[in-house]
């Protein structure tokens, strides 16, 4: 059966139209008004390496969850979004982002445990615990940031160097500390009313016209985040088995044993028409399994098509 069609690219020219953007995975439109179109396309990032084939509803799923987790958080943090006129489109406010983003971690996992096996006890400058394994619970989320880089992989950082090096004032990082550390206690309470555990994810703010701080990008998606299933999460720790997880782990596990990291030399290895298909099914099962919905396909007949009407019929109303 051929796949379902995919949004890997898109070059709309919308009305007051000042830039296009292409980012790993979105494509921002910049308009007048200090208005932006995000478009999330199905691309699939890893290891900060676009992936050769898109993969079908990825970018409905994450415009989706990111909505209702933006709307779910309101209350702590102002966000950047306005509207939603298409499945895979958030519109919202231009905002001037913040050079880091904001990784908190309750557990040792992914990016963190690789470096704990590799003897490392510091992680961005903060200390973790001596006879911790994999997928451990830290004593308190920790919060190791990472430079944004414009091309290649993002670089962790301290918060001392973020300072020092004048990327975020100090009274602006600590608040952004503030509103890492609350949303995070957020997720985990919507992750454990599912079933869920939040075990580490990846927050990104900037700054409006009006030099408030908001919350920008996308929240406790699949993309960002990282989750266990609660059910059976002691046992596995107990036996050391690996946990049963819904993030983007899989994908660059997969990768990793197909001998890809992103490393200079390396190929991307090539992924069938089922592995693409599992990759969307896991994709969907993460959605229906955090907002607790049933997820409704959109229509993909022509999703380029699709947006540019929903986007221009949404601005006219403006």
């Amino acid at each position: 059966m051929p796949l379902i069609n995919t949004l890997t690219h898109c070059d709309f020219d919308f009305p007051g139209q000042l830039s296009h953007y292409n980012g790993k995975v979105r494509e921002v439109y910049e308009l007048e008004n200090n208005l932006l179109v995000m478009v999330a396309s199905d691309r699939l990032s890893a290891f900060d390496v676009v992936m050769p084939k898109g993969i079908p509803y990825k970018g409905q799923i994450l415009n989706q969850i990111a909505t209702q987790m933006m709307a779910a958080t309101a209350d702590i943090v102002p966000n950047w979004l306005t509207a939603t006129p298409d499945p895979n489109v958030a519109i919202g406010l231009r905002c001037e982002p913040f050079k880091v983003e904001m990784v908190i971690r309750g557990y040792l996992s992914g990016h963190a445990a690789r470096e704990y096996k590799a003897g490392k006890r510091t992680l961005c400058g903060v200390e973790m615990p001596e006879g911790m394994i994999e997928n451990d619970a830290f004593p308190s989320p920790i919060i190791t940031p990472a430079t944004k880089a414009e091309e290649g992989h993002d670089e962790d950082i301290s918060r001392e160097e973020i300072i020092a090096q004048g990327i975020v004032s100090e009274a602006d990082y600590l608040q952004l500390e503030q509103y890492t550390r609350a949303l995070f206690q957020r997720g985990t309470e919507i992750a454990n009313t599912r079933d869920l555990i939040l075990v580490d994810t990846k927050y990104e703010f900037g700054k409006t016209a009006q030099g408030k701080i908001v919350l920008i990008d996308e929240i406790h998606t699949p993309d960002s985040s990282r989750y266990f299933y609660a059910q059976g999460y002691a046992e596995r720790q107990a036996k050391g088995e690996a946990q049963k997880q819904l993030s983007k782990e899989f994908v660059r596990q997969w990768l990793i044993a197909n001998g890809f990291q992103g490393l200079e030399g390396q190929e991307v290895p090539p992924m069938s028409d089922d592995y693409i298909t599992s990759v969307s099914e896991r994709y969907i099962e993460l959605y229906e399994n955090i907002t607790g919905e049933k997820f409704i396909k959109a229509d993909t007949t022509d999703i380029a098509q699709r947006i540019e009407d929903n986007v221009l019929g949404y601005l006219r109303g403006v």
